[in-house]
Formats: C-alpha cells, structure tokens, sequence
C-alpha cells in the first residue's frame, strides 16, 4: 500500500524533538498545508502537500484527499502505563475515599487490589476478554494507538497467565499495538504469608512460563513497604533481566526507594513518582530511565501530581499515561489527564505532546513510532480544528476525528 494523504491545515510532525529535559514551543516544527506520504504503513516523507502531490501523480500514487474544513495533524497517541484486564469495578472503594479514607485504609478493610484480585478471578477468559477489548475500543476513539496493558489482579501463576493470554487474544486481533506487562508483583495474595517466598515461587513458576508461552517480555513490580520493599524486589527483578525480561517499577507512589533501584536496575521506565524529592528527581535525569507520571492516580487519589516540571527542568525523560485501573484511576482519558497535568505544572505544549507520543514509546522500547517522520510508523491522528494549540485547550473535549494504524485509516 502506498499512497499521499492530506492536505492538512498543520501538520505536528514532533521530528527533531529531544528525547530528555526541556522542550520550548518554538522547538515545534509546524508544517503547513501539509500532506504525507505512506508506503507499507511507514513514513516515506512528509512536508507541504503542493509538492508532494504532481510527485504523487507522476509516480501513479493514490491520493487519500482529506476535504471538508480544516485538519492538524500530529502522531496518535501512546498509552504506556494500563491496568485494563480486570474484573468488576470498585465504587465503594471510590465512596470511601472521597469520604475521607486513605488508600491503606482501604486496603485494610478489604478493598484495594485484592477486592479487584478477587472479581478477577471470578471472571471467565470470556468476560476478561470483552470488558477489556470494550475499554480499548473507547481508548482507540480517543487517539491512542499503542497501549501497555498489565496483568497483576490474578496473584498466581494460574490467573496470571489467563490476563496474558487474555492481552494476547486481543493483541492478535486488535488493529492497536498492545504491549503486554507481568506485574503479578503487584501485592502479596492471600495464599502467600511471606513476600520473598512469593517473589521466588514468581521467578521459578511463572517467568519460565511467559517466555515459552510468549505471553510477556516485560516485568513489574510495586516498590513500596506495603506492597515489596527495595530489597527483595531488586532480587525479583534482578531474576527477572537474568531470564531475559525487560523492567519497569511502580515507584515512589508513597514513599521514595522505587526510582533509585529502576535507576540503579537501568530500568526502561519508574512510574508514579508522586513521593520523589529532589534526590530521585536528579537520579532519574541522569540515566536513560524514563519518569512515567500518572496524573490520573494522582485525581483519582486525591494526592499531589508527580513533580513533572521539575524533573523536565532537571533533564528527565518524562512521559505521561493515564495508568488506567479500576481503583485508583479509573478515568482513562489520557489527553484530558495530560492537558490538566500541564496547566498545573506548567509544562509547554511541547512537552506535553511529546509525553504522550515519543517519549512514552521511549518507555516502551518502541523508537519507531510517536513522530511523523521518515521511516517511523504511520500511526497518526487528525483534529478538525485549524490551530494545534486547540489541542490541550480543550482538556480532551475535541477528540480525534480521524485515526490511522500503519497508514490505514481506522476511523
């Protein structure tokens, strides 16, 4: 398949863009009147449409003409920070806690991540399968095209691998590039007393079992006190790159510890980071970790945001997700997550734009996609307004009209 689409008001291309530290407006390249060029679902090369068109109708190339108004176009959007595969929901979790109840607190009284454990091992592959193939439909409408997607509400090696080969299932039929994580260090089960027995009954029984079965290449864990301190979850983890996995950590939620070991691990990614002070924030800038912040946790919790701008200032690589859960952070809407983050850390739309596209495929290993550029995927998206600042000035009320996937038009 090859082809020419536009024209386009403004193209957003993101090219040029670095992948660390600050990122002024001016830094933008917008195109204008713009169109690009598609060949087997990659990026042949993009600029302004009037000359890319006699090119394509002298080489015979289709044209995919976009009419009726105005368009910017920028790259769709990646999502690297989900919990979708779960069963049930918890709204009284959720009436607790606008009550006045803290996270432990419910925890404590049966709620948390073992009440959603519990629903999730109710539910059958069949069930799993549609509530998580209806939440990516609904993400896939609002621009994202590729999606990290956890397990870790299964708690044993048995329920675990259901959500993988649940996350599997959709994968191969889905047209979004899903990349499924193990994170079935998530908290202690019931059926467990003592976390480090837990941790290696984990490494023996279920990581073997992922790269056979093909399920997972990706490992997690929630670094904190109540959940795996530091020291028995840098031996997990240590296991787990032995085995051939990559990492990435739920760190510094609540208290700090989490990023020092994703940075000291040379982990792909520690997100949360709501508990980092100054010390983790320079840890994190000085190493290819990228910093995952999950403003939809933070609104969902009732907590402070992540220190985003302050880690940008320092030189990180920060990346934004919605960390999608049935818990904490049931929202899901990453560009509304995004556009609020950014008015209260005062990020520019540059930087808010690239933690949701190539920086968050930075967290993800995947340098292919996440700009509009030459060899890059052809995963973009298009907004019926004429100015791309309207983007985020809409705090996720304008959604995308148009999406392609590798070049073919999904909507």
């Amino acid at each position: 398949m090859e082809k020419l689409i536009g024209k386009f008001k403004q193209m957003l291309s993101l090219r040029h863009l670095a992948s660390k530290g600050v990122l002024a407006d001016e830094d933008l390249e917008i195109i204008e009147d713009a169109g690009i060029w598609v060949k087997n679902g990659k990026i042949v090369e993009i600029g302004a449409f009037e000359t890319l068109a006699p090119k394509a109708h002298k080489s015979h190339i289709p044209i995919e003409e976009i009419v009726s108004g105005n368009w910017v176009l920028m790259p769709s959007f990646i999502d690297c920070h989900t919990h979708i595969c779960f069963g049930g929901n918890r709204a009284k979790d959720y009436a607790l806690r606008i009550a006045g109840k803290t996270y432990l607190d419910i925890a404590k009284a049966g709620g948390g991540i073992l009440d959603t454990v519990r629903k999730t091992r109710e539910a059958t592959f069949e069930q799993l399968y549609q509530n998580t193939q209806n939440i990516l439909d609904k993400m896939l409408k609002n621009g994202v095209s590729t999606i990290e997607v956890k397990s870790g509400y299964g708690l044993s090696v048995a329920e675990e691998i259901k959500i993988l080969e649940v996350i599997k299932q959709i994968s191969s039929e889905s047209p979004m590039t899903i990349i499924p994580t193990c994170l079935a260090a998530h908290t202690l089960p019931p059926e467990f007393s003592e976390k480090e027995f837990y941790l290696a009954h984990l490494t023996e029984e279920l990581l073997p079992v992922l790269s056979e079965k093909k399920l997972s290449k990706r490992v997690d864990i929630f670094v904190e006190p109540s959940a795996f301190p530091m020291d028995i979850a840098r031996k997990y983890l240590e296991n787990a790159k032995n085995q051939g996995f990559e990492i990435c950590i739920h760190a510094d939620q609540f208290s700090v510890g989490g990023s020092r070991l994703a940075v000291e691990l040379q982990a792909l990614s520690a997100d949360h980071l709501e508990a980092s002070t100054a010390e983790e924030i320079n840890l994190l800038a000085n190493s290819s970790t990228v910093a995952v912040v999950l403003p939809g946790a933070s609104l969902g919790l009732g907590m402070p945001f992540a220190p985003a701008r302050q880690l940008l200032d320092a030189g990180a690589c920060v990346a934004i997700s919605t960390d999608y859960n049935p818990g904490s952070a049931p929202m899901g809407n990453l560009l509304l997550q995004a556009s609020v983050l950014a008015a209260q850390e005062k990020l520019t739309t540059a930087e808010t734009l690239a933690a949701i596209t190539f920086r968050a495929a930075q967290a993800l290993a995947l340098p292919d996609r996440g700009r509009l550029e030459t060899g890059f995927w052809a995963d973009m998206i298009a907004f019926a307004c004429e100015d791309y600042r309207e983007i985020l000035y809409w705090q996720g009320q304008m959604l995308p009209s148009i999406l392609w996937k590798e070049g073919r038009r999904l909507f």
